[in-house]
């Protein structure tokens, strides 16, 4: 099959979740023989050509916070008109209402829904309504609807009546790596926690930085992640912030992996997610998880990691002070994270449903 991606920033994944599944995905999928191709803002993809085996469609947008990923959708949308494509495949709520564009020109389209992207804080008021408008053409503009989390599934059938199809997010399992080079971030492995994220309110790092100050532990606090899309607020954690905690930006690659393996446990506190890779990847690394406890997050350790109530700062100061005094149970929490991703999110299982869902089976 010809399949072409749409409203993911681009790939290789420098940032971002959506851009991690599609990248993930499309690889697999040129792997299997499709013509895949993936279209990308010039800003986010460098990579010059092809990229293993994926076709990558560089096309310009409009570079603000609220037309960037619209034109880009919309001016991808015009392309793929041309490109006779037997799929095409929308990403996130905003880009789905154009499936309609595609479908009606005889190619199959398939929507996948992340997360329910108003919630939280990162729209204003305009940005939400228009959002939340989106979720109905999701439902019923595209040939077939996925959502990642079956939080989200029964959110939409029962708001829509609308029977969607469940296919999560995946991760991939690899060997642990000698995390020799963390201390380039200020800190020695075994001796941080760890958050990798977006710095938003949306994923509770406020909540998080807030707890962390307020704790006894002697270990640092290792902040991965950007706040390029809301500053103020990324000023704001700093504000809040003792000199345990670290903000050294966006870290990617092989560099990543050594502060993953290096982490005593990871973080996870958002206030609203639609199915969080970077949690999968916490859990394929073997990290004791500590989780807000919405049902997104609840869903995806099942019996691993450890639960806090979500907002409630002197809740996950509680934990995270529990979890620094007991090194055996960090473990244990960490080898039942590794089994619960092999046995439920596996991305080779997860691209059969994909491929099932591309032929309308």
């Amino acid at each position: 099959m010809r399949i072409a991606m749409i409203g993911q920033k681009g790939i290789p994944a420098r940032y971002g979740g959506i851009e991690r599944h599609v990248e993930e995905i499309s690889v697999r999928l040129a792997a299997r023989g499709h013509e895949v191709i993936v279209y990308c803002r010039p800003y986010y993809t460098l990579t010059e050509g092809d990229y293993r085996g994926v076709t990558l469609a560089k096309l310009p947008s409009v570079k603000t916070r609220h037309l960037d990923a619209a034109t880009h959708s919309l001016i991808s949308t015009a392309h793929v008109m041309s490109m006779k494509a037997d799929v095409v495949h929308f990403h996130a709520l905003g880009p789905s209402g154009l499936s309609f564009i595609p479908r009606m020109a005889g190619a199959r389209t398939v929507a996948t829904v992340h997360g329910l992207d108003w919630r939280g804080g990162k729209w204003g008021a305009v940005a939400k309504w228009v959002l939340q408008r989106c979720e109905y053409m999701a439902c019923r503009f595209p040939s077939e609807t996925i959502v990642v989390s079956n939080i989200l599934k029964k959110y939409f059938y029962e708001r829509y009546g609308c029977d969607v199809t469940y296919i999560p997010n995946g991760v991939s399992i690899v060997d642990p790596v000698d995390p020799v080079n963390v201390g380039k971030y200020g800190v020695r492995a075994g001796d941080y926690f760890l958050f990798v994220g977006r710095l938003g309110p949306e994923k509770g790092c406020h909540i998080l930085v807030e707890a962390f100050t307020k704790s006894a532990t002697n270990k640092k606090l290792l902040m991965v992640g950007s706040g390029n899309l809301n500053p103020a607020y990324e000023e704001k954690l700093t504000a809040l912030a003792d000199d345990r905690v670290i903000f050294p930006g966006e870290i990617y690659g092989e560099i990543l992996s050594e502060v993953w393996d290096g982490a005593y446990a990871v973080i996870h506190p958002s206030v609203t997610e639609g199915m969080s890779l970077s949690l999968l990847e916490a859990m394929a690394h073997r990290r004791c998880v500590i989780v807000s406890d919405i049902p997104e997050n609840a869903e995806v350790v099942g019996d691993s990691g450890v639960r806090f109530k979500s907002g409630d700062s002197a809740d996950l100061t509680r934990v995270i002070d529990e979890i620094d005094a007991d090194p055996g149970r960090a473990r244990e929490e960490g080898e039942k994270a590794v089994t619960r991703v092999d046995e439920a999110y596996n991305w080779d299982r997860i691209v059969d449903s994909l491929e099932r869902a591309y032929r309308g089976e």
